[in-house]
């Protein structure tokens, strides 16, 4: 899929993503532990807009330390409905300029996750339809990035396969185990939404309890 297509389909998701935090207000739950949409949208513009805050999301300690303060004071201060309102036009805004050149494949995933973070944070939810071009854009992410992902899953033969589709192998071990799902439901699952996910596991029995519980991110 061309680098175009994937900026398309990476703002298609920034905009519904905005549109939902502002059905949903500032404090309406997410997937990710103790985070709020305030907390959410903070997160968003920081990683986009402050370079030193986005160190922290990729490396530990007093980087990973700054990260958490920034998003926290940044979400404490949209807490109020139209604080939040700006911060979430913020987002709808787009990249900085700079940034806008890489908006594909640095943001179709980070906005696919997150919309579904807020998605599935309340009971009955389901899977979204008519997704089939932004399925076929996350399938080389999915490729690609699982295996750093999953690099704390022991001894299992790990591959990933769609549903009409063959089985990519991401991992060698003596364990075979196969995860099969929608791509976005197997992003959502080696982003370690496990529980909120629908994927089908098959293989060994040992292997799929190692690649249910081993620590699976970067």
């Amino acid at each position: 899929m061309s680098a175009g297509m994937n900026a398309q389909l990476a703002q298609a998701e920034r905009g519904a993503l905005c549109d939902l935090l502002l059905e949903v207000g500032p404090d309406a739950p997410t997937l990710c532990e103790g985070w709020t949409a305030a907390h959410m949208a903070a997160h968003l513009v920081l990683r986009e807009r402050r370079p030193d805050v986005g160190l922290g999301l990729v490396l530990p300690g007093p980087f990973a330390r700054h990260t958490e303060r920034a998003t926290e004071r940044l979400a404490e201060r949209s807490a109020e409905r139209l604080s939040f309102e700006r911060l979430v036009a913020r987002i709808r805004s787009g990249p900085p300029r700079l940034l806008r050149l890489v908006d594909g494949p640095m943001n179709i995933v980070e906005f696919f996750v997150h919309l579904e973070d807020v998605r599935r944070a309340t009971d009955g939810w389901t899977p979204r339809t008519g997704l089939d071009g932004l399925q076929d854009a996350l399938w080389p992410f999915q490729k690609s990035g699982t295996k750093l992902r999953t690099r704390q899953v022991r001894d299992v033969a790990l591959a990933i396969a769609r549903p009409d589709g063959e089985p990519v192998d991401i991992r060698t071990g003596a364990r075979q185990v196969t995860v099969t799902g929608d791509p976005g439901e197997l992003t959502m699952f080696f982003f370690g939404r496990r529980d909120q996910s629908r994927v089908e596991l098959t293989g060994d029995p040992d292997g799929i309890a190692e690649v249910l519980s081993a620590p699976i991110g970067f």
